[in-house]
C-alpha cells in the first residue's frame, strides 16, 4: 500500500464529503429516512458516501471496500480493506448538535492502521500520517495541501482522577455502572468517533462503549488512537479489538490510554 497516496486521498475525500454534508446541514429542512435496523439516514449520508466510495474505488481499485451505506459490501470477507462511515453520528446531525464525523480507514491484518476523522461542524481534523503517527490539523483545510499539524498523543493518566468520555446519544445504566468502578475526576460526552479522538489527544483517558457498534463506526477513530499511542480492547476479555469480524459487528469495547488500570466487566 502506498501510504502517502492513501493518506492524501482519504483526507481529500473526507473534506469533500464534509463540504457536501455541511451544505445539507445548512438547509432549513432535510428528509430523514429509516434503514432496516431503524437507524436514521439522510441525503447527507448518501451524498457523502457517493463521494468517498467513488474516490476510493478509483484510487485503490484492488482493495476491498466496506461502507455503511452500501449493504452489498457488508458480505465481503477479509482482514485487509478500506472501511467507511460517510456520516458517523447521524442522530447528532439530525438534531443539529455538530458532533458528527466523516470516517475513512484502512484495516490491515485485522488492525486499523491508517485513518481520518473529520468533524466538519466543529472544524476538527484528525488523521494518521503515512508513517502511522496521528496528528490534528488546524486552519482552512485546503484539499490539495495539508495545513498546520500537531502530533497528538494520549495522556499519562492519574488513576485516582480519570477523565472519562461517554456517548452522547447512547449513554445507559450499564455504562454508568462500569464507569463507577473508576476514580473519575470529570466526565464529558461526545458523539460519533470524536470520543476516540478525545482519548487520542489526551483530553480524556477512557472511553467505554457498552452498546452496539459496527466496524465502520470505530475503525477510523481506532486508527487515530493507535497512532497516538492508545489502545482499544474488548470489554469481555480485554484482548485487542480486531476487524473483519462476521457482519462487521463489534462487541462492547474500551478505548483507553495505556496507563489506565482497566477494571474487569
Amino acid at each position: 500500500m502506498d501510504y502517502d497516496k492513501l493518506v492524501t486521498e482519504m483526507r481529500r475525500l473526507a473534506l469533500e464529503a464534509g463540504d457536501r454534508i455541511m451544505e445539507i446541514y445548512g438547509q432549513d429542512d432535510f428528509e430523514v429516512k429509516s434503514k432496516s435496523d431503524d437507524s436514521p439516514v439522510t441525503a447527507a449520508d448518501e451524498a457523502a458516501d457517493a463521494i468517498i466510495s467513488e474516490g476510493l474505488r478509483s484510487a485503490f481499485p484492488d482493495v476491498m471496500l466496506v461502507t455503511e451505506e452500501q449493504a452489498a459490501t457488508h458480505s465481503a470477507q477479509g482482514d485487509t480493506f478500506l472501511i467507511v462511515d460517510p456520516l458517523d453520528g447521524t442522530k447528532e446531525f439530525v438534531h443539529r448538535r455538530g458532533d458528527f464525523t466523516v470516517n475513512i480507514a484502512l484495516v490491515e491484518g485485522g488492525k486499523p492502521t491508517r485513518g481520518v476523522v473529520y468533524a466538519p461542524a466543529k472544524s476538527r481534523m484528525f488523521f494518521t500520517q503515512a508513517d502511522g503517527q496521528s496528528v490534528e490539523e488546524s486552519g482552512a483545510f485546503a484539499k490539495d495541501q495539508v495545513g498546520e499539524t500537531k502530533v497528538i498523543s494520549v495522556s499519562k493518566p492519574d488513576n485516582s482522577a480519570l477523565m472519562v468520555v461517554a456517548s452522547k446519544s447512547h449513554r445507559d445504566q450499564a455504562t454508568d455502572d462500569y464507569i463507577s468502578k473508576y476514580a473519575v475526576r470529570d466526565m464529558t460526552s461526545a458523539g460519533s468517533s470524536l470520543k476516540f479522538c478525545l482519548v487520542a489527544t489526551g483530553e480524556a483517558d477512557l472511553y467505554p462503549r457498552l452498546g452496539r457498534t459496527m466496524e465502520w463506526d470505530t475503525a477510523a477513530g481506532h486508527a487515530v488512537l493507535n497512532g497516538a499511542g492508545g489502545a482499544v480492547v474488548r470489554f469481555d476479555d480485554l484482548t485487542p479489538l480486531t476487524y473483519g469480524k462476521d457482519a462487521f459487528a463489534n462487541p462492547f469495547f474500551i478505548a483507553h490510554a495505556p496507563g489506565v488500570e482497566l477494571k474487569e466487566s
